[in-house]
């Protein structure tokens, strides 16, 4: 039965990705806006749900006796390393991404400087619900910065057909929900089909729940490659990058302050920024080709490996 749920689950998220694709596609031309700017707003919070959810549900399980700051600061250090990492390097393999210098510059200093502001408010060991808003105001003002067309682009991919506004954003939408939906139901059968065969619980819970909760920007990220639609495919793991190292963190702090383990502080976090300085040095450049995605995704396998020998 389980190989039963993987395979839904597989089967959803591709059904559920070429809904977002084309959805998302469609509302961007409709509106006038670049699909580098839908991804970063649109495809990254949504497909980042889930994140939000655990860190909500950690936050108030915080307020009694139940502790949960581990799950939160870890699926969401986990989630973006598994994202720039494994999903980047993927999709750089299916298809050249690259950007604008300009736009290079602006991501390259969000996603560094959302690290930094992560890594000071969780020096002291805690984050506070004070500091917990500071990353949450963070966060809106990067989304303000989008809002305000500071990296917007030109389309550059041929236009699809569609229906109009109203249409293609319920197809977006309801894109979203199935590739959430599926993630899940993915993620349930892996670690069922794991404990089935034996695998070690450490390799199910950092390969298999940690890249489970980046499936849905794998999906999408990877289906939008396929399409060649690079710049919504790049707008959506940047945006939920930034997302996923500011909101979960805020919002659990946020509603009853959360301890930050020195160990995710010096090795997470600091793993994450060094593979952020090389892959936005990568798209300064000339971007990410296969040459670039296979070393990036070599990267994060390395710290997989590690992880692994640690936790024996």
């Amino acid at each position: 039965m389980e190989f039963v749920f993987l395979f839904a689950g597989l089967a959803g998220l591709w059904l559920g990705t070429k809904a977002t694709i084309r959805g998302a596609v469609s509302v961007a031309e409709r509106l006038g806006i670049s699909e580098f700017v839908i991804g970063v707003v649109v495809l990254s919070i949504g497909s980042d749900l889930p994140e939000l959810a655990i860190a909500v549900d950690a936050g108030i399980k915080n307020l009694g006796p139940r502790q949960a700051s581990d799950i939160v600061v870890g699926s969401a250090l986990g989630s973006t390393l598994g994202q720039i990492g494994f999903v980047l390097g993927i999709a750089g393999l299916v298809h050249h991404l690259h950007l604008p210098r300009k736009v290079v510059v602006e991501q390259g200093i969000a996603l560094l400087g959302s690290a930094i502001l992560l890594a000071v408010v969780g020096w002291s060991g805690h984050v506070t619900r004070l500091e917990g808003w500071v990353l949450i105001a963070a966060y809106l003002g990067y989304l303000y910065f989008i809002a305000k067309g500071a990296t917007e682009i030109p389309l550059e991919e041929e236009p699809l057909p569609g229906n109009g506004i109203g249409m293609s954003a319920f197809r977006l939408m309801m894109g979203l929900v199935i590739v959430g939906f599926s993630a899940e139901l993915t993620v349930d059968g892996a670690t069922d089909v794991a404990e089935t065969l034996g695998v070690e619980q450490a390799f199910v819970a950092i390969v298999i729940i940690g890249l489970g909760s980046s499936l849905p920007e794998l999906s999408i990220s990877l289906g939008a490659a396929m399409e060649k639609r690079v710049m919504l495919s790049v707008g959506n793991l940047l945006g939920s990058n930034v997302f996923d190292t500011l909101v979960p963190v805020g919002v659990a702090a946020a509603i009853a302050g959360l301890d930050f383990k020195e160990d995710l502080l010096q090795q997470e976090l600091g793993f994450l920024f060094v593979l952020t300085v090389v892959v936005m040095a990568f798209f300064y450049k000339q971007g990410i080709r296969k040459r670039e995605g296979m070393f990036v995704l070599g990267f994060y396998l390395a710290y997989v490996m590690t992880e692994l020998l640690a936790a024996k």
